[in-house]
């Protein structure tokens, strides 16, 4: 069984920054790909950032590109996601997931544990 535990996020105003961790246990996080997700009131959950197990590919939605950054530290189990330039619309709840796949992935449908979601609010 695997543990997803998220932390930061919260609320920042529009051009701030804003870093969320992701911390796995309960088997070996670094021959994973890793991925964050976001889901805003209303809509569907959606792809924001992924990165392969060893950190050397990484893969964004366009919407998020050049502003978020996607990371990882195999010997701490954790997983980063530094967002920058925060926008209203980048407003919604935050889920790290972990695949099965070595590969990058973008469905939901490729990752099977998920973490407990974390608020992130940007103001205008």
């Amino acid at each position: 069984q695997v543990q997803l535990v998220q932390s930061g996020g919260g609320l920042v105003q529009s051009g701030g920054s804003l870093r969320l961790s992701c911390a796995a246990s309960g088997r070996t996080f670094s021959g994973y790909t890793m991925g964050w997700f976001r889901q805003a009131p209303g809509k569907e959950r959606e792809f924001v950032a992924a990165i392969s197990w060893s950190g050397s590919s990484t893969n964004y939605a366009d919407s998020v590109k050049g502003r978020f950054t996607i990371s990882r530290d195999n010997a701490k189990n954790t997983l980063y996601l530094q967002m920058n330039s925060l926008k209203p619309e980048d407003t919604a709840v935050y889920y790290c997931a972990l695949s099965p796949y070595y590969s990058v992935r973008r469905s939901t449908r490729d990752y099977n544990y998920w973490g407990q979601g974390t608020q992130v609010t940007v103001s205008s």
